[in-house]
């Protein structure tokens, strides 16, 4: 399970909607707390909550949402308490969601990586890893809340595909996650059909090879 700490960015899913706040499962012991002060509203307006905003919230985010958050601070009984108040936070639209064990993911000074291959990733500290296509534009004026339903053309299918496969090489190997780890094991299985990544064999050919460039990279 994952203990959060303050300034974590995570990534989460939207259990329940209350009021004044969503229910947010982020893979802890409890429920983390999104409150409706915590976060900008589309427009990335700043004022009061009104009573119609709380009719709203359910535009906003609803159950089954998945979020890119950040830890604002912690309750007492240990739930954690999200906000979204910048805007490279909020709802995420296409991609796909890996979950791995919290451990493995590497605390670095970012967690938002555009990796050259044409794919983007989150990598929650809590063990949600979100793997989606770059943005071709940064959509500032929606306060993170528009998310694109667009058809994912193939070919970021297939990069994105590739890169969840080797998310799980690089787990089922204990390797940590960071974007660097991620970039080399995509380039080591570029030989490889994305299917065959899975194969334990290959598995272990392609995650030894990264493992090695990483020493080089130290070395």
């Amino acid at each position: 399970r994952y203990y959060g700490e303050v300034g974590d960015i995570v990534v989460g899913r939207i259990t329940e909607v209350q009021q004044k706040r969503w229910k947010v499962e982020t893979n802890s012991r409890l429920d983390s707390v999104l409150l409706l002060s915590s976060m900008n509203l589309p427009g990335g307006e700043l004022r009061r909550r009104s009573a119609e905003d709380e009719l709203a919230m359910r535009d906003y985010l609803q159950e089954g949402d998945l979020i890119s958050a950040e830890v604002q601070s912690i309750f007492s009984d240990g739930a954690l308490s999200l906000h979204t108040r910048s805007l490279k936070y909020g709802k995420l639209g296409q991609g796909v969601l890996v979950q791995v064990s919290p451990s493995l993911v590497k605390r670095q000074k970012t967690h938002f990586h555009d990796l050259p291959c044409g794919a983007s990733v989150i990598l929650g500290n809590n063990g949600f890893i979100w793997i989606y296509p770059t943005p071709e534009q940064k959509d500032e004026e929606a306060g993170g809340f528009t998310t694109n339903l667009e058809p994912v053309p193939l070919s970021d299918r297939e990069v994105i595909s590739r890169l969840r496969n080797c998310v799980v090489a690089l787990v089922t190997q204990k390797l940590m996650l960071f974007d660097t780890s991620i970039l080399y094991c995509y380039e080591a299985s570029l030989p490889h059909q994305i299917k065959d990544i899975l194969k334990p064999e290959v598995m272990e050919e392609i995650v030894l090879e990264t493992r090695q460039r990483l020493l080089d990279l130290e070395g």
